[in-house]
């Protein structure tokens, strides 16, 4: 039992696992090999109330809290479904139009994206120019009522299946200061380019988005013109912690599944669990898995009184992400040959773990931010 949770975030799990289980946990090979999900799931889950669970009621939502978007996100990561693009939706695109959006905007967008109609996407990553977003090159300038959007956007989470993108642009091409624009994926100049091919997280269609002089509306600016950097920054805590959520729940349940293996294989006559070096490696694990949950929940209690400070966070991302790469390697060195075949999970995990060190800030920029405070 775990006392960040109460009975309610206790009922909604329940929920959450049964869908996960009956819906997506079976499919997750067949969308890693079209490589999208397809959007039909994203209404079930909508009907379920199992997306943007902390809109509030007046927009559609729940009006739950960080505790429901923590359930869920575990309860992907436990069936490593981490490709479905549930998260990004819910708990980063959403609350940026709860914070920052006008009454106009959340009445016209949030009921949608809680049914799951509407899918909607963050655009910051560009070709080039890594974790340092104040050199974006994508520009927006004003003309009359409208906004004119042009640039290249990269690496983009659900940019398949994307309805609306939050997009990170520059009023002034020489300044630092960054605007953000909703582009609705209808409007004419908007393209996408190729799903993107990676190594892991094969059933997320990650895309390129292409912006040819897209004009918006000037209602569709999200927040005050040249205050977008400073509202991508001020989510970037609960954003870092997410990644730290799931690499909790991901070693976690390899550490399960591995226990349970390494009873049932055996090796010169006996269970691989007999030896020694097994035991030892699998108390290493368990011991790290339960010192990073311990954490992970404390910053979990923090998020939920608005208390979790940048640096706390940068290390909840930093050694979340580090371990999960770290001890799932381990875990997967116990399955022997078996861990490096695809249908085994440990082999998915650990090769769909590997971006965690990279995206929401690598670990050399979190170190980065930690060390300002030392």
């Amino acid at each position: 039992m775990r006392s960040v949770f109460r009975e309610d975030h206790n009922m909604f799990r329940d929920q959450a696992r049964r869908f996960i289980e009956r819906e997506i946990a079976p499919y997750l090979p067949e969308w890693e090999k079209q490589g999208i999900v397809p959007k039909d799931i994203w209404l079930k889950a909508g009907e379920m109330g199992l997306l943007c669970s902390t809109v509030p009621e007046e927009y559609g939502g729940s009006g739950g809290d960080f505790g429901h978007s923590a359930v869920m996100i575990e309860e992907l990561a436990r069936v490593n479904a981490t490709a479905v693009g549930f998260t990004t939706h819910s708990e980063i695109v959403a609350p940026y139009i709860v914070a920052y959006g006008s009454e106009e905007q959340k009445l016209k967008w949030l009921p949608k994206m809680v049914s799951g109609e509407t899918i909607g996407v963050i655009a910051m990553s560009e070709p080039g120019i890594g974790s340092d977003l104040r050199s974006m090159r994508t520009q927006v300038r004003r003309d009359g009522d409208e906004y004119v959007v042009s640039g290249q956007k990269t690496f983009i989470t659900n940019g398949g299946n994307a309805d609306l993108v939050v997009t990170a642009t520059k009023l002034d091409p020489t300044s630092k200061e960054l605007t953000l624009v909703c582009v609705e994926t209808d409007r004419q100049g908007f393209s996408r380019g190729r799903l993107l091919e990676k190594i892991g997280l094969k059933g997320q269609d990650t895309a390129e988005l292409f912006f040819d002089e897209v004009r918006v509306p000037v209602s569709n600016r999200l927040g005050e013109e040249n205050l977008g950097f400073k509202y991508l920054t001020h989510q970037l805590a609960w954003e870092r912690l997410i990644i730290a959520l799931r690499a909790a729940q991901s070693i976690e349940t390899l550490l399960e599944e591995t226990i349970e293996y390494t009873r049932e294989r055996k090796v010169f006559g006996k269970p691989v669990f007999d030896f020694q070096n097994t035991r030892f490696k699998l108390a290493e694990v368990k011991a790290q898995a339960t010192m990073l949950r311990a954490f992970v929940d404390s910053c979990l209690e923090r998020v939920m009184r608005s208390d979790l400070p940048a640096d706390v966070a940068a290390m909840a991302k930093l050694m979340g992400s580090e371990l999960q790469g770290k001890l799932l390697d381990e875990l997967l060195q116990l399955h022997g040959g078996y861990g490096f075949m695809s249908e085994y999970k440990i082999g998915r995990a650990w090769v769909d773990a590997r971006v965690a060190r990279i995206y929401g800030g690598t670990s050399e920029i979190m170190k980065e931010i930690i060390s300002r405070n030392l």
